[in-house]
């Protein structure tokens, strides 16, 4: 931390003070945006039946609010561009903060529904254009710490979420889980147009069209994925897939064709750009897989209780914590995508230990093997990050932190999709339960070596350039 504070000579980026106070902004963004995903997403039972909604009806609070935000977010990135970040995140926790009020007002599931779709607006205005802001708060030789900075306050969000929920349930009714937003979020509004430096926007024509494309595009797609998650609307998969095909290709045409793109597609010729979008959309698809497949392991396959099963779990988002800083500064002094492959190398073999978990097996094995997924996890993100915001003309970053946010999105929407249909045993209705499981994990794990191949192919790129 004291690093990131440091001022040398020639630095760009804000002066020491404003950095940590612009820092603290973007931190406690994140954290309200990830914390909201996961501490209502334990609440959904009790939610559902002081409403007086089934348990599927209820889900919608969390969907929604992650279809608007995966929909919006290169609509958002781009935005960035046309009024300024300073604006759009400012107004992103605006939103989100009066939203949090009518969330916890909502007397009816349909009204939390609408106004958790508002929520996810503000949510994705911020992280759409966050990692971004800090290439314009940090100097540049700073910048791997930084984005592991920001893994680790979203480890800490995935990892303190469940709990946070459990608590305020505990002693309050669950709309205390959104009247909580309110102090924090009012505080961090305070900090951010005090700190967060101000830009101008530009006054090009912004690309309604594009955006409407983009919004249709990826929102069909990750309704289609959810609807091969439910497998109770499998007739509607081939007509969302080719809703999201014919939308997303007129979107790539408007891109080609418009002045002002909200994408701009040339940043796909950066090859250290393009490698590490695609780095990052195996490697969040395998830590998807083994989310989702680790609960049904601990409790249907090993027979642990749920509380049980979140305590065998925490060991992962913890680790995330000490590699993701650890992988920052290294980034920082060697070169990203050595860092960024062994990270993987390590989240590879943690996830091949998990799948060859016995059915009973001792709670350290557990742990390590947990762990040691996170570990390298968090030692891989912070660097690929650092490459695919480092990659680029600082004037793009905006569109690089759209990226960024998207690809995450949906890397773990296909993850969920995969895992469900392994689960449904549509893939084979031969296995069972245990051996489910275990096909998901090693999925989740062949995911991962595509990750690696990936990332492990920029260091051959680097060495051609710099031996040419």
């Amino acid at each position: 931390m004291k690093a990131l504070l440091s001022w040398r000579e020639g630095d760009d980026g804000l002066p020491p003070r404003q950095r940590i106070l612009a820092m603290m902004v973007l931190m406690s963004g994140s954290l309200m945006a990830v914390l909201n995903i996961n501490s209502v997403n334990i609440a959904l039972p009790t939610t559902a039946r002081e409403l007086g909604v089934s348990s599927a009806a209820s889900v919608w609070i969390i969907n929604i609010y992650q279809l608007v935000g995966a929909a919006s977010m290169l609509t958002f990135a781009a935005l960035g561009y046309r009024i300024g970040r300073y604006r759009l995140y400012i107004g992103g926790m605006i939103i989100f903060v009066l939203t949090s009020v009518a969330c916890a007002l909502s007397p009816t599931l349909g009204w939390l529904i609408a106004f958790r779709a508002i929520q996810g607006l503000g949510s994705a205005a911020m992280m759409s254009i966050g990692p971004s802001m800090y290439r314009v708060i940090f100097p540049t030789r700073l910048l791997g710490q930084a984005m592991g900075l920001t893994a680790l306050t979203i480890s800490l969000a995935v990892a303190g979420g469940p709990a946070l929920g459990g608590l305020v349930l505990a002693v309050a009714s669950w709309p205390w889980l959104f009247w909580i937003n309110v102090p924090l979020g009012v505080a961090a509004i305070w900090l951010a147009i005090r700190a967060l430096p101000k830009e101008q926007g530009s006054r090009y024509r912004f690309d309604v069209l594009g955006a409407v494309l983009s919004a249709v595009g990826l929102g069909s797609f990750v309704i289609m994925l959810d609807s091969i998650a439910d497998m109770s609307r499998p007739g509607s998969v081939p007509l969302l897939l080719i809703v999201s095909l014919v939308a997303l290709t007129g979107f790539i045409w408007r891109q080609r064709h418009f002045e002002n793109p909200l994408l701009p597609l040339v940043i796909f010729r950066e090859a250290r750009f393009t490698m590490a979008v695609m780095t990052s959309f195996f490697s969040f698809l395998a830590q998807s897989m083994a989310f989702i497949s680790l609960p049904f392991l601990f409790q249907s396959v090993q027979g642990y209780t749920p509380l049980e099963s979140a305590f065998l779990f925490t060991p992962w988002p913890l680790g995330v914590m000490i590699g993701a800083p650890l992988g920052g500064r290294l980034a920082d002094r060697f070169s990203p995508p050595v860092i960024s492959s062994m990270g993987l190398l390590l989240f590879m073999a943690g996830l091949a230990a998990l799948a060859l978990l016995g059915d009973q097996p001792s709670t350290i094995d557990i742990l390590w093997r947990s762990a040691l997924c996170g570990m390298g996890f968090g030692l891989y993100q912070a660097p690929n990050n650092r490459e695919m915001m480092g990659s680029l003309p600082k004037a793009r970053s905006g569109s690089a932190s759209g990226v960024l946010a998207s690809v995450r999105t949906f890397g773990q929407s296909v993850g969920a999709a995969l895992v469900a249909l392994v689960l449904s045993g549509i893939m084979n209705t031969t296995m069972d339960s245990a051996m489910t499981v275990s096909l998901a994990l090693w999925m989740g794990m062949a995911s991962a070596i595509v990750a690696l191949v990936l990332s492990a192919s920029r260091i051959r790129m680097l060495s051609r350039h710099q031996s040419g």
